[in-house]
This record gives C-alpha cells, sequence and structure tokens, in this order.
C-alpha cells in the first residue's frame, strides 16, 4: 500500500479494518490483538506513530530498528508467522510505520498471548462462543472448503473440467469477453491467495483438481472398496480397491468396482432371472452423499464401500451435518449440507439429485428390487454416518 492511501486511511479515521497506535513498544499487546484480528478477519491496516484523533506525531526511533521491531513481531509475536507488508516515511517530527495485514485462511486461527482476537467495529476483541466456532470452520481445525491446500498450484486444476462446469451453468466462454483465468478461478472460489501465491481450495482440488489425492492434506479424500468373504470385517478380503480423483470420478470409479462383481442369477418358475447386487441408484445415490457430506476435517479416513455376503455398507466420515437426526434424514425434510459448495457443483453437473430427494431414491430402489429398507446409522461417538442396503430380503435369511 503506497502512503497516499494511507493517508486517506487516516483521514477517514479508524474503523472496522484501520488501525492507529501511537508507539509501538508501549501499544505491543494493541498491536498484537489487532494483527490477529484483521489476520482472522478480512485484514486490515495498522498505521503506527498516529494518535486516536488522527493526529501524525510519528516515532521517534530509527526506521531501521522499528522496522527490525516489526518484523521480527510478525514472525514471532504469535501462534504464527503474519505475512504482512510494512512500509514507512519520514515527517519532521518522526517516521510513519505502517503494516498491511492481508486476509488469511491456513489450518489455524491466529492467537495472540494464547487468546484469538477478531475485529468488531473499532476494536480487537475476543471472539463469543459461535463466533469462535465461525473462525475455527474459516481455518485448519475445521477443513472446510474455502480453505486453501498448501503445496498445491493452479498447476493443479484441470480447466477443462473447469470450463464444462461453466458450460452446464449456461456461461458463453466463446464468444462473450472473458476474465483473466485468475480471476475467472478466484472468482468461483476455486482457487485463493495465500502467502503471495494462488493456490486451490479444497473445493477447487477436489471438484476441479487434475490429482485431488496427490497431495498430503488430502491423501485420504476418496472411496475405499473392499469385498469380504463373510458378513464381518474379521473375514478375509477377496477383492479391494479405490474410487479416487476429483468427487464425480471417485463415485463413477467405485461403481465401476462393484460391477466387477457381475449379477446373480434367480429362477421364478423356469424363467431366469439376472439381478445386480444392489441397485445401481441406491449404492450411487449413498456414494455421491458419502463424498459430499463427509466431513472433510477428517483427514485420515476415506469413505468405505464395503461388500459382505448379507449386506453392502457405505460409510462417510462425519456425523450427520448441523444436528440433523436420522427420522429427519428419513423424512427428507430440512436438508442441509455441510459442503454447500460442493453439492452446487455436484447438482449443476447432473451428479446429485435435487437436495432432500436422496433417502426417497434409495428407498424406493430397495422396495422395488428385496422388500427392504436402507438403515441409516448415525454414530455420533465414533463420527461417521453409514446406510448399509440388505442383499437379501429378510425372508430369503431364514
Amino acid at each position: 500500500m503506497e502512503w497516499a492511501e494511507v493517508l486517506k486511511r487516516i483521514e477517514t479515521g479508524e474503523d472496522r479494518t484501520t488501525e492507529f497506535k501511537r508507539e509501538f513498544e508501549k501499544d505491543r499487546s494493541a498491536v498484537g490483538k489487532a494483527l490477529c484480528a484483521f489476520a482472522n478477519g478480512e485484514g486490515g491496516l495498522i498505521v503506527l506513530g498516529i494518535e486516536d484523533s488522527g493526529a501524525i506525531v510519528g516515532l521517534k526511533e530509527k526506521p531501521h530498528k522499528t522496522h527490525e521491531r516489526l518484523t521480527g513481531f510478525l514472525q514471532n509475536g504469535c501462534n504464527q508467522p503474519i505475512s504482512a507488508r510494512c512500509g514507512r516515511i519520514e515527517f519532521a517530527d518522526g517516521w510513519v510505520h505502517w503494516i498491511e495485514v492481508p486476509r488469511i485462511r491456513g489450518y489455524e486461527p491466529f492467537r495472540y498471548g494464547g487468546r484469538c482476537y477478531i475485529r468488531r467495529e473499532r476494536s480487537s476483541v475476543e471472539p463469543s462462543p459461535s463466533e469462535l466456532q465461525e473462525l475455527d470452520n474459516a481455518f485448519g481445525f475445521v477443513l472446510t472448503e474455502e480453505q486453501v491446500i498448501l503445496g498445491a498450484g493452479m498447476q493443479d486444476i484441470d480447466m477443462q473440467a473447469f470450463r464444462s462446469f461453466q458450460h452446464a451453468q449456461g456461461f458463453d466462454t466463446e464468444s462473450e469477453e472473458q476474465p483473466s483465468i485468475e480471476d475467472d478461478l478466484r472468482n468461483a472460489g476455486i482457487i485463493d491467495l495465500f502467502d503471495g501465491a494462488l493456490r486451490p481450495t479444497l473445493y477447487g482440488l477436489m471438484v476441479f483438481g487434475e490429482a485431488p489425492q496427490a497431495h498430503r492434506r488430502t491423501g485420504n479424500f476418496l472411496i475405499r472398496c473392499a469385498a469380504y468373504a463373510g458378513e464381518d470385517q474379521g473375514a478375509d478380503v477377496y477383492l479391494s480397491g479405490e474410487g479416487d480423483g476429483r468427487l464425480d470420478q471417485q463415485v463413477q470409479r467405485a461403481l465401476d468396482w462393484i460391477k466387477i462383481f457381475g449379477r446373480t442369477e434367480t429362477y421364478t418358475g423356469i424363467l431366469r432371472e439376472d439381478r445386480p447386487l444392489i441397485p445401481e441408484p441406491a449404492i450411487r445415490e449413498a456414494l455421491v452423499n458419502a463424498v459430499v457430506h463427509r466431513d472433510y476435517a477428517i483427514t485420515g479416513s476415506p469413505v468405505l464401500l464395503e461388500v459382505f455376503d448379507d449386506r453392502i455398507s457405505v460409510t462417510s466420515p462425519g456425523a450427520l451435518p448441523n444436528h440433523l437426526s436420522v427420522d429427519a434424514f428419513r423424512a427428507g425434510g430440512r436438508p442441509r449440507a455441510r459442503n454447500q459448495v460442493m453439492t452446487h457443483a455436484m447438482t449443476v453437473m447432473r451428479v446429485m439429485e435435487r437436495r432432500g430427494r436422496g433417502w426417497r431414491t434409495m428407498r424406493r430402489a430397495m422396495l422395488a428390487f428385496n422388500g427392504t429398507e436402507p438403515d441409516p446409522v448415525d454414530d455420533r461417538d465414533s463420527r461417521v454416518f453409514s446406510v448399509t442396503f440388505r442383499r437379501r430380503a429378510h425372508a430369503e435369511d431364514s
């Protein structure tokens, strides 16, 4: 930020994104709180050598010493380094220094003295419990769709997949004037600026990535498939596989894997009927919901597709979101997506049914198939949600 812009901010006065401090050392605590608050929010400007009234008084210390103190504080004053730009200008009474703090999204909120701070009007304050939860959701304590994936770059985005998505939304990318690729991807929430570099967000990588599982943080964001020679996980595994790639690719590859089992033959009188292990609409809907609604804060666990002699189960990391109950899930009411942008993308791409219809699709398919209903289980202690499909009707089990 140039001095002319800083001067405009001084003339406007302190506000949600601007803080004045007369000195640094005496105001160190207040500067630390403001740094955290701006970094945890949408960014801001701290100007040193300025009275609360906006009067310029200047710092008397030699400018390089103040600059060293500031850069050291940015590196070590908070729980993690803050990437900010510093500037200064000389006046007759001393030097004015400023710190331009960008919006930052890392793996945890910023803290000063062990405490979190956010900006509320002209003050840097500790967040309420609900505000702290929202803050955690925006950082790495709870991995969210908008968080950037460190180690990934723009080269990890499949532009053809993104253009296809735009076409599905009705955008004309051929004849109409287009923004730059960087602006296009940022506007869509697919990339964001972090630590001076444009990086994919979790949403961007999982929906439009070239190889989403190639990165440490996202290596287990896939579907792991296993078929057991028995009715529990203690039995031998006789076939295993993975559904990796983007969300739509994961679902298709898991479906292709289960088709390896082929079809079973049943007879009504002398007539043979070929039947799949399970109706594709039912298992497809379960898989789509599992990859879209999973809790991406649970980084060490994949979605599980498990085939047993008597049933098939799809297990997703994370309990039902937003206190949704199993009864409400069965009723199809109050559909709430943990990952709103992913849900929207999968709906636009026609991979996902209109929200609220998933349970009815699975139930209708299973009733027509063998007269059974899927069994949803929300295990909040283990933080998993599963849907189980019986391969045979109850009467056939006896």
